[in-house]
């Protein structure tokens, strides 16, 4: 047996090998490291029946090899550092890990297959289970969130973030399991939607959840496709001469403007010592600044200050006006507002759901000029507190006893506190507002980078934002589906949802952009492989964000039954099929009738509207006959033409025996 003798120079020699061999594993690792996408790791869903694409990024030439559920797949990383694999398409199943080897390992745990969704769309589907900051809170908030044990269904929830150009990675804290302590921030129609496929099939769901309130669809639709419209062009050239330095200068403005925000924010010059100055009917306010009123959502102030405005408004009343009384009738605001009538308070609502109706006595009002002043409260993360949110103009102005007094047109407003030292926005800040609203911006940084990832397909809440022009939405939502199944390359099933009841409805029937809106959403279901919900029944007037967010998910779960498992159920309420004049009435019949059709929570049929040659609708009598509808008016001796639930809040109560609400519909052309 051979003794080794350890002198001091064979001990600086092994020294010197174990920090050689040292040095080279660091180098290895920091240089070789294996990178994966935020989208592959662990608790993932990976899509069933699809061959899989997991990809990634090491090392020019480096060689990478995936192992799956016995499968194993290698592949060399291009001169980019990329590399990709595909592996062969897996039944349901799971908890599974996968493994990646190249110059460093990675394992994957707790893997499921299953059904991958992705949700997106603006403020309902990012609408949150529990309410925190005044947003969120779905019926039964606490017991649904205590009752949110579901380990085979996994949330991933994609950050805020834009992009003037695709990115190949989002921001995200990766995927957790459903638990009652990850779901309260989680989307509450993506939850119940999956909640009621899982109850059913007892297939493992995936919930990629992508959404941003306040946002359009045209936001969320590629640049390829956004060229094809006229409507965007003049925005799609401003925002493709932004440079990277200009992108670089928003941020150092952000900054600037968060630090002026703490300090100045919610100083108010309009109250000395807790008391309204404001208010007051003498208040010099010729040179204030002038806006008009009512604006969409978001607008723009000065510097896009966001934060305490005083707003004021002349009217003027004859002696008999005066006498009376009146009611101020000021929609809906996107915040706080006190409310003032010649220096008095008349009233004062929280948040932005209720209107804002004001009545005003007798003994405050005078013949000549009077003064309404409001105090709002903005709010960073709601836009800019003075704006009419989705307000027709019309809904606004004063109620007398005679002739209204419309208050549309101009106000003047000044900020609560001095904007001097605000910075001003650069020109780079239309692309990067609280609500992006530029198109492309939100597709690039929120949804291409997760096309490589298989799903099942897409639950989509979104329109509000569009309200304004559903002419154009008729084209651009389905071509933004298209859209998406282009950069997926496979034609999955999309499934959305129609918009809820918001806002009030005048007296007799008159022309409603939403509406309209809702009408452009219907016509997308000519697009094949397609699904709707219509929420027209479980709206509120007064708030744009309800609360029932289950039936919401429950009927996008009925769709998905029908459209992706070719379920034979009623998956929808009656849809208008066609109509014929009889006489002096209208006979309509409807698709989706299942059983039968009835009336809810009435003796009477409500919401149809007839009318004959002059266009002018009336309401009418309807009654059921069969699976048809018979709706006539003594006051149309002519038909032409039937409307049926078209307003901002309507209340018409048809359903069929699986008590599903009739979709909106109007039997004379689109405009």
């Amino acid at each position: 047996m051979s003794t080794y003798k350890v002198t001091s120079t064979s001990r600086v020699q092994v020294l010197a090998l174990v920090l050689v061999v040292l040095t080279s594993m660091m180098t290895t690792n920091a240089v070789g490291s294996v990178r994966l996408p935020k989208l592959v790791g662990d608790n993932m869903v990976l899509q069933r029946d699809q061959p899989l694409k997991i990809w990634g990024w090491a090392t020019h030439g480096e060689k990478v090899s995936i192992t799956f559920r016995g499968n194993s797949v290698s592949t060399f990383t291009s001169d980019k550092g990329e590399w990709s694999v595909t592996l062969p398409a897996q039944q349901a199943g799971g908890p599974f890990e996968l493994r990646i080897d190249g110059q460093n390992s990675i394992t994957l745990k707790n893997i499921l297959v299953g059904d991958v969704w992705l949700a997106s769309g603006q403020s309902n589907m990012e609408f949150p289970m529990a309410n925190e900051h005044d947003f969120g809170g779905v019926i039964n908030e606490q017991a649904e969130i205590a009752a949110a044990n579901f380990p085979q269904i996994r949330l991933f929830t994609v950050k805020r973030s834009v992009s003037l150009r695709p990115v190949d990675e989002i921001e995200s804290t990766g995927w957790s399991q459903t638990t009652p302590e990850n779901i309260r921030q989680f989307s509450a129609v993506a939850y119940f939607f999956a909640r009621e496929l899982y109850q059913r099939y007892h297939t493992p769901i995936g919930l990629i959840h992508s959404s941003w309130g306040g946002t359009p669809a045209e936001s969320w639709t590629s640049a390829a496709t956004i060229r094809q419209f006229k409507d965007f062009r003049d925005v799609m050239q401003r925002e493709t001469a932004v440079t990277p330095a200009q992108w670089s200068d928003y941020d150092r403005y952000i900054a600037l403007k968060d630090a002026w925000y703490v300090k100045y924010k919610h100083e108010d010059r309009g109250t000395i010592d807790g008391k309204p100055v404001w208010s007051a009917v003498d208040v010099d306010d010729a040179k204030w600044l002038t806006t008009t009123m009512p604006k969409p959502w978001p607008a723009k102030l000065p510097k896009d200050f966001d934060g305490i405005i005083w707003l004021r408004k002349h009217v003027q009343l004859t002696a008999a006006q005066a006498k009376q009384g009146i009611t101020l009738r000021l929609s809906k605001w996107v915040t706080t507002d006190t409310t003032f009538f010649n220096g008095k308070q008349v009233g004062s609502e929280t948040g932005g759901g209720a209107s804002r109706n004001y009545t005003v006595p007798a003994e405050l009002l005078h013949a000549g000029d009077n003064v309404i002043a409001m105090r709002v409260e903005g709010d960073n993360n709601s836009g800019n507190g003075f704006v009419g949110s989705y307000v027709d103009p019309a809904d606004v102005f004063v109620e007398t006893l005679d002739t209204p007094i419309p208050l549309q047109g101009n106000w003047q407003y000044q900020p609560g506190p001095d904007l001097a030292e605000l910075p001003a926005p650069p020109a780079v800040t239309e692309f990067r507002s609280p609500f992006p609203v530029a198109p492309t911006l939100l597709f690039n940084a929120m949804i291409a980078p997760l096309d490589a990832f298989k799903i099942k397909g897409v639950i989509w809440y979104q329109g509000e934002a569009n309200w304004a022009n559903p002419t154009l939405y008729r084209k651009l939502f389905p071509a933004m589906i298209k859209d998406w199944r282009a950069a997926w390359g496979y034609e999955f099933p999309f499934l959305f949802v129609q918009l809820a009841g918001f806002g009030s409805d005048p007296p007799q029937p008159v022309e409603c952009a939403w509406a309209e809106l809702r009408e452009a959403q219907d016509m997308a279901l000519s697009l094949p492989n397609t699904g709707m919900a219509t929420a027209i029944d479980i709206g509120d007037a007064d708030d744009i964000h309800p609360r029932n967010k289950q039936e919401v998910g429950r009927r996008l779960a009925l769709a998905a039954r029908k459209v992706v498992n070719h379920e034979t159920i009623i998956a929808s309420g009656p849809r208008y099929k066609q109509s014929q004049v009889q006489g002096k009435a209208i006979r309509v019949q409807f698709n989706d009738v299942g059983l039968g059709l009835k009336i809810k929570n009435a003796t009477e049929l409500h919401g149809f509207a007839i009318a004959g040659a002059d266009g002018k609708f009336v309401w009418g009598k309807a009654a059921i006959e069969g699976n048809d509808v018979i709706v006539s008016s003594d006051a149309v001796s002519v038909p032409k033409a039937v409307r049926y639930n078209w307003g901002n809040t309507p209340q018409g109560n048809l359903y069929n025996q699986d008590d599903l609400p009739a979709l909106p519909f109007r039997t004379d052309a689109p405009h």
